[in-house]
C-alpha cells in the first residue's frame, strides 16, 4: 500500500510524548485522536513496545488504510470511527484512561491527493471537502447556498483573506449562471476575481478560500475547545497531551487553553472567591511551541506551519478553563 502522508514533527512527538519513566506503567495507553494514515501511531508502536494505541478518525476511507498499515501490531492497535469531540464527550467512566493523547489537527495529504473530494484545486474534482461524506453541508452546498455576506465573513474569519468580499461577490455572480460543482471551477472563479498583482503571489489566490471552506465544512474550530477540555479530563493524572496545529486560529485556541491549565487561578478578576480550584491543572512542557527544523521543512513542505504544544496533567480542569477560550471558536 502506498503511504501518501508524511507525519510532521515526528521526532519531537516521540520525545515529548514518550511513555518512559514515571508515572507510566509497564503497559502504557495512548489515544491518537486524528489517526489519518497512521504515521504517528506507527512510529510510537515501533519505538515503544510497552504501548498500545486507540486511533480515532471520522473518515472511514482513510481509517481503512490505517487498519491495513497497522495490522502488523495486532491487538496493540485498536480503532474508533467518529469525531474526536463526540468520542471524548462520551468517554465511558469504566474505560481505561490514557497516559498519552495526541491531536494532529492538519489534514492528511491523502485527502488532497487521493480522496477525490475537492480539497485541492490542483485537480478537477467534485467540490465536497467533508471528512464524513455521509453528513452535513458540502463545500458545494456552502458556495451555492450561503448569502454573499455570509460567504465573505466566513472566508475572512477562517483564513484572513483580504480579498474575501471580492471573492464572495464573484462566487455569487458565477452561481447565478449555474451551480458551482467542481474544485477547479471554484478556483478559476477566485483567480479571475482578484487583481492582477494578487494572482501571482507566493500562493495561489484560491488557497485561503479553500482553507476557509474546509474549516467551515468540518466545523474544525467549533469542535476544538470542548474536545481539548474533555480529552484533558479523560487523561490520567501525570499523563501528557500534545497538539499539533497548522494555522493561527487553532493554535491560539490551544495556546490559550494550555496557558489557562498552567495558571494558579482562572476565575474572573471581579469574582470575590476562587471557584476553579486555585492550583494549576497542568505543567506546560512547551513554553514556546515546538516547530519543525529547516531540514524537515525542506523534505516535507506541509510541515512548515506546524506547531506542537504539550502539557502534563496535574489534576482535572474545571468548566472555567474551557469557558475562557470558548469565544475563540469562531
Amino acid at each position: 500500500m502506498e503511504i501518501v502522508h508524511t507525519p510532521v514533527l515526528l521526532a519531537e512527538c516521540l520525545e515529548y510524548l514518550s511513555p518512559v519513566g514515571e508515572p507510566f506503567e509497564k503497559n502504557a495507553f495512548m489515544i491518537d485522536s486524528t489517526l489519518g494514515e497512521g504515521g504517528h501511531s506507527n512510529a510510537f508502536l515501533s519505538a515503544f513496545p510497552n504501548l498500545h494505541i486507540l486511533g480515532l478518525d471520522r473518515d472511514k476511507t482513510i481509517q481503512a488504510r490505517a487498519r491495513e498499515r497497522l495490522s502488523v501490531y495486532g491487538e496493540r492497535m485498536a480503532f474508533y470511527n467518529g469525531w474526536f469531540n463526540e468520542f471524548y464527550a462520551n468517554y465511558p467512566a469504566e474505560k481505561e484512561k490514557p497516559n498519552l493523547i495526541l491531536f494532529d489537527l492538519g489534514i492528511s495529504v491523502y485527502h488532497y491527493e487521493k480522496s477525490g473530494r475537492g480539497f485541492s484545486f490542483r485537480y478537477d474534482e467534485k467540490l465536497d471537502m467533508r471528512l464524513n461524506f455521509e453528513e452535513g453541508e458540502s463545500a458545494a452546498d456552502i458556495v451555492n447556498e450561503w448569502r454573499e455576506e455570509e460567504l465573505a465573513n466566513m472566508i475572512y474569519l477562517y483564513s484572513d483573506e483580504k480579498m474575501s468580499r471580492r471573492i464572495a461577490h464573484a462566487i455569487v455572480e458565477a452561481r447565478s449562471g449555474g451551480r458551482i460543482e467542481s474544485s477547479k471551477q471554484l478556483a478559476d472563479i477566485i483567480f479571475n476575481a482578484v487583481p492582477s498583482g494578487y494572482k501571482h503571489g507566493q500562493i495561489h489566490p484560491a488557497t485561503r478560500t479553500f482553507q476557509a471552506l474546509r474549516i467551515a465544512v468540518n466545523s474544525e474550530l467549533k469542535r476544538l475547545p470542548q474536545a481539548l477540555h474533555d480529552a484533558f479530563n479523560v487523561l490520567q493524572v501525570g499523563g501528557k497531551m500534545g497538539v499539533i496545529t497548522f494555522h493561527s486560529l487553532e493554535d491560539r485556541i490551544v495556546k490559550n487553553y494550555f496557558r489557562n491549565l498552567g495558571k494558579q487561578c482562572v476565575c474572573p478578576s471581579e469574582q470575590a472567591k476562587c471557584s476553579c480550584g486555585g492550583t494549576p491543572c497542568a505543567e506546560v512542557l512547551t513554553r514556546k511551541p515546538v516547530e519543525p527544523s529547516a531540514e524537515e521543512v525542506k523534505t516535507n513542505s506541509p510541515s512548515r506551519s506546524a506547531k506542537l504544544r504539550v502539557v502534563r496533567k496535574l489534576r482535572n480542569a474545571s468548566e472555567m478553563h474551557r469557558l475562557q477560550i470558548e469565544g475563540e471558536a469562531i
